[in-house]
């Protein structure tokens, strides 16, 4: 039984997704009232708690990911930890640290810096990426031992979000009548740039630990752009039978949140995620932090 392929889908379903959308009457078409107001002088808090659980027998598989993102004066900044509990332990020990900071438009997030540390144990990577105008700067310890076939290139980079960022500006990013989920997302982790298209299904019933009622159903495919091992190809994640499920809703008001993710898998089964917390806080402008990019 391979439970890191829990850890490593669990990690995929709970950073890879993206938003569908706001009611236009509410505010100009291509802007976010929450950024907005960010960008008029209200800082914000947004914390966001998922947590994945599965099945090995008879006794639960889970892990959790928190987000603390703060946004302030035209920049934001996020932390975040993904981490394997319960019997998963026993097989593989998945905590990853992850920030992000970028800068605050009317209408989304803009990557400038992104941090991802993993204490697996064994090579414990530590990947940093800074956005510049003519190509995203990578350092990784221990190094990759290649960059894939084909590598991502300056460009292709450029136009992606870091997973963070692209997980955090899904609430924000305002989308048409005729595309309601969204979409194409475009993520680049230091080597694997990745592209996700959602497919609209239909309206739906969500329940969750910290959310519950109208919600829709948009179903998630993959196609790996660059930075992937040579000869691996196809438009799913490997492992997962069928498609991904993605479950969105206005959970915070002009947030448009994914509040439920649920794929199937070969080895492990049905995999269920769901927020456990969400809140958007007005802040103080002292609590905002200093932190992150520079305002330009």
């Amino acid at each position: 039984m391979k439970l890191k392929l829990f850890a490593g889908l669990s990690l995929a379903a709970l950073t890879l997704t993206a938003a569908p959308v706001l009611g236009e009457a509410a505010h100009p078409p291509g802007t976010n009232p929450v950024l907005k107001e960010v960008l008029d002088g209200q800082p914000k808090r947004y914390i966001y708690e998922l947590e994945a659980t599965a099945w090995f027998l008879f006794l639960p598989v889970t892990g959790k990911a928190t987000w603390d993102v703060k946004l302030h004066d035209g920049i934001y900044s996020s932390s975040s930890r993904v981490k394997t509990t319960g019997i998963a332990d026993i097989f593989v020990d998945y905590d990853m640290r992850l920030s992000s900071s970028g800068y605050v438009k009317e209408n989304g997030l803009q990557s400038y810096n992104y941090i991802s540390q993993n204490y697996d144990g064994k090579k414990n990577r530590r990947v940093e990426m800074t956005w510049g105008e003519d190509d995203v700067a990578m350092t990784a310890t221990p190094s990759f031992g290649d960059l894939g076939f084909p590598p991502a290139t300056p460009d292709q980079k450029l136009s992606a979000l870091d997973p963070i960022t692209a997980l955090v500006n899904i609430a924000f990013e305002p989308r048409s009548a005729e595309n309601p989920c969204g979409g194409p997302i475009t993520t680049f982790d230091g080597k694997q740039l990745t592209r996700l298209t959602l497919n609209y299904q239909g309206e739906t019933d969500v329940k969750t630990k910290a959310w519950r009622g109208k919600g829709y159903e948009c179903h998630v495919s993959m196609e790996r752009v660059a930075g992937y091992d040579e000869g691996d190809k196809g438009n799913n994640l490997s492992g997962i039978d069928g498609p991904m499920r993605i479950y969105f809703a206005e959970a915070i008001p002009n947030m448009v949140i994914p509040v439920k993710i649920v794929v199937d898998t070969e080895e492990v089964g049905r995999i269920t995620v769901q927020t456990s917390k969400l809140q958007l806080i007005d802040t103080a402008p002292q609590e905002a932090s200093t932190g992150g990019a520079s305002k330009s």
